[in-house]
């Protein structure tokens, strides 16, 4: 796992979101369902921890030239295949066909050839201010090339959610181990919300470089070639993230959330997502997050008051009512940021 800078003294904590091939050359791994009361696995190919903390996932070989890359996969746009690989159908990110944001790849002797890979040899460095957010530098451990991107699309036109974590120049920031034998990897998740239950996470790629850096991701700037931005339609490639920025603080506050919080070593953010792979919005889902950083206007925060939110809409309900805007006192919306993030599970 790599090392990043001395400055960044709260590493478990910053890994959270802080704003924010064919079935041949794919196999699928068996699923591994939690015995723990109330707790689902929604993707099936995944083992998690006791702790739901880390995640599990099998690792696949692909080749950019004569390098050796290693990805997962999580997503895939056609439902039969998804089903075989034991992963979240998705078929909004076929929308994104055509853009920067989905590369076109080859097959050669069951190998997917990919155009564009990640350097992952930069030191990430988070450096919190006094207040936690804004953070006084925010420097991103991995960037993609020119042609990266994790959403690939396969000669059969099936697109993939295919982030690469491991080549020559090192590995993604969220790995803990991985096992080349066994040819499965280990990375750090993140608890949010989704209507009221907790919900477990990680990330893997962002297009914005600062959020890239707070998330441990792989920065990605294609990703801001997905379609539509602020919408959650059939005709997108994304949903909504709500990550709260100025929260209350308090490691023991019951009503603690936000990227202040975390970038205070608190704990995770507790972001909220507008869609999970489940359900009867499952078709909705897509691990390409349109973030809607979310602003309390009232300051101070009025301390007997609920502030924890839970879920998306109400979210958006009290951005039309003004008690929450975006950034620098904007409207409440999408701010242009994708983050890559597949959902692993759910408390129900």
């Amino acid at each position: 796992m790599k090392t990043t800078a001395h400055a960044f003294t709260i590493k478990r904590t910053i890994l959270a979101m802080a704003m924010m091939m064919t079935a041949a050359s794919i196999p699928s791994t068996a699923s591994a369902e939690s015995s723990s009361t109330g707790h689902r696995l929604l993707l099936k190919s995944a083992v998690e921890n006791a702790a739901f903390t880390e995640v599990t996932l099998p690792i696949f070989e692909g080749r950019r030239g004569n390098e050796t890359v290693w990805f997962v996969v999580t997503e895939s746009s056609d439902r039969q295949d998804a089903e075989r690989r034991g992963v979240h159908y998705s078929p909004k990110m076929a929308n994104g066909k055509g853009t920067l944001a989905v590369q076109q790849v080859a097959m050669r002797d069951g190998i997917v050839r990919v155009l564009g890979s990640v350097d992952f040899s930069p030191e990430r460095v988070v450096i919190p201010s006094a207040t936690g957010f804004p953070p006084n530098e925010a420097t991103p451990g991995a960037i993609g090339e020119a042609l990266y991107t994790p959403l690939i699309e396969l000669p059969n036109g099936i697109v993939l959610n295919a982030p690469q974590i491991k080549n020559a120049s090192g590995e993604h920031d969220r790995l803990i181990r991985i096992d080349l034998e066994k040819r499965t990897a280990t990375f750090r998740m993140t608890d949010g919300f989704f209507e009221g239950r907790r919900v477990h996470y990680t990330s893997f790629n962002a297009s914005d470089p600062a959020v890239a850096a707070l998330e441990a991701a792989n920065y990605t700037p294609n990703l801001k070639a997905l379609p539509n931005k602020g919408s959650n339609s059939p005709s997108s490639a994304l949903t909504g993230l709500a990550p709260i920025v100025n929260g209350p603080t308090g490691k023991q506050n019951p009503q603690r959330q936000g990227l202040s919080s975390t970038l205070l070593g608190e704990g995770d953010p507790l972001n909220i997502v507008q869609e999970i792979p489940a359900g009867k919005r499952a078709l909705a889902y897509s691990p390409m997050w349109d973030v809607h950083a979310s602003v309390w206007t009232q300051r101070p925060m009025p301390v007997n008051n609920s502030l924890l939110q839970t879920d998306f809409n109400a979210v958006a309900r009290l951005g039309m009512a003004g008690r929450i805007s975006g950034p620098e006192g904007k409207p409440w919306g999408s701010i242009g940021v994708i983050v890559n993030c597949p959902i692993i599970s759910i408390e129900e």
